[in-house]
């Protein structure tokens, strides 16, 4: 890329099961306020916004519609990307590289604990043949991490593994609300919700919001001394019927990681990516894309993952924050990736900071068993 985007500020509220004291308005205003106000910014410097939410989740129809005031748009475009938050910075980033803005904000709501995931997941598979025998993302999933653990021969433990691993490392996370040391033989005692998915290797229903803001090169410095660079990233599509794909592979996942490397120049991301957040719906895919993204040889998740390389003190951590098994909404997960990943290289995470991190990784995903991939390289260096 010729012209730079960086990321110049973050916010988000602390992730709960439910958030009955507020309503999604509150949410998004108490996320902009966090992004904006350290930045001395006001919605005026804002030339236009990227929102993600999903119209099933919100239980009405253009789901964007209740938060304009909140978010701060008043007489400037606003777009929704009713997918995930990762796919809404993509979008935020090529609408500043059109020429046209300086600045966006990008946002992203859910309150899962208001609805019935199981019901609302339902709605997205096939009418006349999928939805009808019952399909969700938690069986598609169940599908999914069947056909992984037989072409890659890993186990069921091996899959609590990563459970684990994200669980115990959201207890670092103040705004994560399900970490707590955890352990393997723990996570295979968790009731059985699909065959072989257990509860503590699924994701939760949690409510939440976040935001980050967008800047050209020209004006990126003006708000802060430390912007995080997007020097990469990628984005593709899988096929949508379940049997038209191997389940037991991410392709969409591998070529969305490709685009953003070669937009990076990174030829070996097993070596030259500091650390990475995924998207981990479920906890065999932290293994599976583990793979997708040449993090490890194909077949070789669940090796990687035992070999430590992706624990803590690892070379290269793996969702140091939780992940989403530590707690985060749909929609919301891939955008809290990204800033998760802006705060790493910034400096400002905390307890589970890794030092001198200066290039790192994120993915979000949504759709059945992963269908629609984004992959996000930020960088301290332009």
């Amino acid at each position: 890329m010729t012209d730079k985007v960086a990321i110049i500020g973050t916010g988000q509220t602390k992730y709960e099961p439910r958030k009955a004291n507020q309503h999604i308005t509150e949410m998004v205003y108490e996320a902009v306020r966090k992004t904006l106000d350290p930045l001395g910014m006001t919605p005026k410097d804002i030339d236009n916004i990227v929102s993600c939410s999903q119209d099933f989740i919100d239980g009405r129809t253009i789901s964007n519609r209740t938060i304009p005031e909140v978010e701060g748009e008043y007489l400037k475009p606003e777009a929704k990307v009713a997918a995930d938050g990762a796919q809404a910075v993509l979008f935020g980033m090529m609408r500043i590289l059109s020429g046209k803005y300086k600045t966006t904000l990008v946002l992203a709501h859910a309150k899962m604990s208001e609805g019935s995931q199981r019901v609302i997941s339902n709605a997205m598979f096939d009418p006349l043949f999928q939805k009808a025998i019952g399909l969700d993302e938690l069986n598609a999933a169940a599908l999914g991490m069947k056909r992984y653990m037989h072409i890659s021969g890993a186990s069921e433990q091996q899959c609590a593994m990563a459970a684990a691993k994200n669980i115990t490392n959201a207890a670092q996370n103040h705004i994560a609300f399900r970490g707590r040391q955890t352990t393997a033989d723990q996570v295979m005692e968790s009731p059985l919700l699909a065959d072989p998915i257990r509860e503590m290797m699924a994701v939760t229903p949690a409510d939440g919001a976040c935001a980050l803001v967008l800047a050209h090169q020209d004006v990126a410095e003006k708000y802060t001394d430390k912007p995080v660079w997007i020097t990469g990233a990628g984005c593709a599509m899988d096929a949508y019927y379940l049997g038209d794909r191997d389940l037991g592979e991410c392709q969409s996942l591998t070529l969305a990681a490709k685009k953003a490397y070669r937009m990076t120049g990174i030829t070996n991301p097993a070596k030259e990516i500091d650390l990475v957040e995924l998207s981990e719906f479920y906890s065999y895919q932290e293994l599976l894309y583990s793979e997708a993204l040449g993090l490890t040889d194909k077949g070789n998740g669940a090796k990687h993952l035992q070999s430590r390389k992706s624990s803590i003190n690892g070379s290269q951590p793996i969702n140091l924050s939780g992940g989403v098994l530590g707690g985060n909404p749909i929609c919301v997960a891939g955008l809290t990736r990204v800033i998760e990943c802006a705060k790493q290289i910034s400096q400002k995470a905390g307890n589970y900071q890794v030092p001198k991190a200066q290039t790192a990784l994120a993915q979000g995903s949504t759709g059945p068993c992963g269908q629609l991939q984004c992959v996000i390289i930020l960088s301290s260096r332009s």
